[in-house]
């Protein structure tokens, strides 16, 4: 088998001290049945990124994370890349000009849907006071690693779409309401000092606390797929083009499944659910493959709780990369990939880019094809994308969203 097993925690992929050691420490925290770190784990927020964590009778906050139900959906369309092609500058800024990226943004066209009938807004009282933020948001797509994306199938020369965002501020703020209360204080309350090698969080699941937790959790992840939905559904107005397959996950998110014989709550931290027969949308980095694989059902599989990696894995911090911002001078010193090295990749691999910045780079990330051998004995490659346009907020949006 490809894993290790350190400490109880099965690891796939070159090991990251610092990702590991947090998984360790997630162990140790609350009945776990079982830790595992898929091959594009690095650092993240209580719970490593690639983390999939098993409860009993418990649920974690702090391991679904900030960015309640981000997640990946491609389509395939009944077009051709080659139709795009000649006119992928203009499609690109179309794109760029008529969907949302960035910090707060919120949609020019806000979005009325069924989900906001739901009672779990008036159930749960402190959503209530989110539903105005979640109208405006509805549609948008964010900034960090978010993005929307042209591929072209090589094998097939079908033009896809594939776009990554999850729950946006509504999200951010459910997650945020949540570990204060956790923790005595309001839910919309200043959150205290956090650690990202703090303890997680974790409360049990049949408290009212848990239970109440759960339904946002759940309405959030509602809201990330119709958003998702609404900006295929943008993008596909753009090109003149219908959908002909879709695959769509969530990658930060709880669910209620059996493992070893036993019910548990799986957390998984940017990772992606693959049961047998389960098919996943995985995304490269901007200069690099994407695709679309399918679960095994083999004694490997069961080790990773049917869970596969959400994306290549970062190498190298956004810091790192694209250096820290001098406020005074409005510009950026101390990176260590230059705007000029991120365009050479970036086209080198013929892609057309609007937005982006240095910290999103192709050198600041795992090859795809890497961290998908370390998993082959659980998935198989069903199509391979290329990118030819991506989409994403510029080099200053901060991401507020800690995974």
């Amino acid at each position: 088998m490809a894993f290790t097993d350190v400490q109880g925690v099965k690891v796939w992929g070159t090991v990251e001290e610092s990702a590991l050691k947090q998984a360790v420490r997630c162990r140790q925290v609350g009945n776990v049945a079982a830790v595992a770190l898929m091959a594009d784990h690095h650092k993240g927020y209580s719970q490593p990124i690639g983390g999939v964590v098993a409860y009993r009778d418990a649920v974690s906050p702090s391991g679904v994370g900030y960015d309640i139900a981000c997640g990946n959906k491609a389509v395939r369309t009944d077009l051709k890349a080659s139709d795009v092609q000649r006119t992928i500058e203009p499609v690109m800024y179309e794109i760029f000009r008529q969907i949302s990226f960035g910090l707060g943004r919120k949609n020019p066209r806000p979005v009325d849907h069924e989900l906001f009938d739901d009672p779990i807004w008036r159930d749960v009282p402190a959503l209530g006071g989110l539903q105005k933020l979640a109208r405006e948001q509805l549609g948008t797509v964010g900034s960090g690693n978010h993005y929307v994306d042209l591929f072209e199938e090589p094998a097939t020369g079908d033009l896809w779409v594939g776009v990554h965002f999850g729950s946006r501020g509504f999200g951010h703020k459910t997650a945020t309401g949540f570990l204060n209360l956790a923790h005595g204080r309001p839910f919309d309350g200043k959150g205290a000092g956090e650690s990202m090698d703090q303890d997680p969080t974790v409360i049990p699941l049949r408290s009212d606390l848990g239970q109440a937790y759960l339904a946002a959790m759940k309405l959030a992840g509602r809201y990330a797929y119709a958003g998702r939905d609404y900006v295929i559904e943008q993008v596909l107005g753009i090109l003149g083009a219908r959908p002909t397959f879709a695959v769509h996950n969530h990658h930060n998110f709880a669910w209620m499944e059996e493992h070893g014989g036993e019910q548990v709550t799986v957390i998984r931290k940017g990772a992606t659910p693959l049961a047998p027969g389960q098919l996943g949308f995985v995304g490269g980095s901007m200069g690099d493959i994407s695709v679309i694989i399918r679960g095994k059902d083999t004694p490997e599989a069961r080790f990773t709780l049917f869970s596969t990696i959400h994306g290549a894995g970062r190498i190298m911090s956004r810091t790192q990369a694209a250096g820290k911002m001098n406020w005074k001078k409005g510009t950026r010193e101390g990176g260590l990939i230059s705007p000029q090295q991120m365009r050479e990749a970036v086209s080198g691999f013929g892609v057309t880019l609007r937005g982006g910045g240095t910290d999103e780079s192709p050198h600041v990330y795992r090859k795809l094809q890497a961290v998908l051998d370390a998993h082959r004995e659980t998935l198989e490659v069903l199509h391979v994308l290329k990118p030819i346009g991506v989409a994403m907020a510029g080099i200053d949006e901060v991401d507020p969203y800690k995974d």
